[in-house]
């Protein structure tokens, strides 16, 4: 199972209900934590998932940082206990995600994830969420805006504008290729806005998506289009 050291006094992190899911929320978002990073990290872990059927295969993979060398990938899949809803998307792949990123050999010193950060209507999307439950810092980078508004940041690369939402910042609109659409960046726990920004412009080269975000995306892609007996799925206690 995961690490839950932060987490003491909730008597279920994975429900199976809304009402019970959004109460796990309300208390994991007190434990939230923006700041700036606290040192560059040497290991990055980026996670995703793809879902096939009942199940989703969630993938955690490995890089060296600044050096942006690969390192190792971990997999998980899980049957599928919760269903979807918007806002709720941690409670779906979460706990998989979580489990892959502890099968590494070698432990990260920061979470990059495919999703939502604080940048979330509750205020805790899946990167706020897993970092909170793994005590470690995490970064939120998605494809598209969740909540709130923004400037259109200037055409080139590393140029980027305020995500804000309620009258508050939380996160940044950022610019990763020239010319091309920019990506939501959002802090999860331990980390704010400028540093965010900073590490997701490290792990880009070519593309527009970071490139340890992109191995996992694939990764979870190809698996998903495979087909995984019932000896393949981890169990969830």
């Amino acid at each position: 199972m995961a690490r839950e050291r932060e987490c003491k006094g909730i008597k279920d992190l994975w429900p199976d209900t809304l009402s019970e899911a959004r109460a796990v929320q309300d208390r994991l978002r007190k434990k939230v934590k923006v700041v700036p990073l606290k040192r560059l990290p040497a290991r990055i872990a980026a996670v995703d998932a793809a879902f096939v059927h009942d199940a989703v295969v969630a993938v955690a993979s490995l890089y060296s940082f600044p050096a942006m060398e690969h390192r190792e990938d971990a997999v998980c899949r899980e049957r599928v206990k919760f269903p979807y809803v918007p806002g709720y998307l941690t409670f779906r792949e979460g706990h998989a995600i979580i489990s892959a990123v502890n099968r590494l050999k070698t432990a990260p010193d920061l979470i990059l994830v495919d999703g939502q950060g604080i940048a979330h209507p509750r205020g805790i999307g899946i990167a706020s969420h897993i970092g909170v439950i793994l005590g470690i810092p995490s970064i939120g980078c998605a494809k598209s805006r969740l909540v709130g508004n923004f400037d259109e940041p200037a055409a080139k690369k590393g140029n980027w504008t305020y995500l804000c939402y309620k009258g508050d910042r939380v996160g940044a609109v950022l610019r990763t290729r020239s010319k091309v659409k920019p990506v939501f960046v959002s802090p999860g726990h331990l980390t704010d806005i400028p540093s965010s920004v900073e590490i997701v412009m490290k792990c880009v080269s070519h593309y527009r998506i970071p490139d340890p975000l992109r191995r996992a995306d694939m990764i979870a892609k190809k698996l998903s289009r495979e087909h995984w007996g019932d000896k393949c799925f981890s169990s969830r206690k």
